[in-house]
């Protein structure tokens, strides 16, 4: 079975967790096709995927336009398999965040009228390096504020890779 990984990602974590989806199918059996939204202009072929596999970051309550504009035009396209929607944020790394990291899922689905048969939300990660200025005393102070975390730590993976793994094996199955 193919099984295309349409992706985004801006600072590495969603790519990194594509990859790890793509491995997934490969250990399942099946042909994952890893292919990166960030250019308009990729070709993504579903004729032959009985599944296809969704992932993008939010940033600022918003997952990537390209991946928005994907999903609005090619709704059409993926209504014809199965689909997982992995959306990758900080807030689904803590309880009190869950529920809103949830909203971004459904602000979606408004926006592009797509809905996936199933999502999931996933922890991202801080890579501090990568973020200017303004952006670090943002996370620090703003987004980790009262979490657990250590601050001087340049990057920190909230990721649970052991229920990112059931997720993908139930939705492949």
């Amino acid at each position: 079975m193919t099984v295309p990984i349409l992706f985004q990602s801006f600072e590495g974590q969603t790519r990194k967790i594509a990859d790890f989806a793509v491995q997934v199918v490969r250990e399942g059996g099946g042909t994952p096709r890893l292919i990166d939204l960030s250019d308009p202009m990729v070709a993504v072929p579903l004729e032959d995927a009985e599944r296809v596999i969704l992932a993008a970051p939010v940033h600022e309550r918003r997952h990537p336009q390209e991946f928005e504009i994907f999903l609005t035009t090619g709704k059409g396209d993926l209504g014809h398999c199965k689909t997982l929607l992995l959306s990758v944020s900080m807030n689904a790394a803590f309880p009190e965040g869950r529920a809103e990291a949830q909203d971004y899922v459904t602000e979606l689905q408004m926006r592009t009228g797509f809905t996936p048969d199933a999502s999931a939300i996933v922890a991202g990660a801080v890579q501090m390096p990568k973020y200017d200025y303004f952006a670090a005393q943002v996370v620090q102070h703003v987004v980790l504020k009262g979490k657990d975390f250590d601050a001087e730590a340049a990057e920190h993976e909230f990721t649970d890779w052991d229920a990112l793994r059931a997720t993908l094996t139930a939705f492949l199955a």
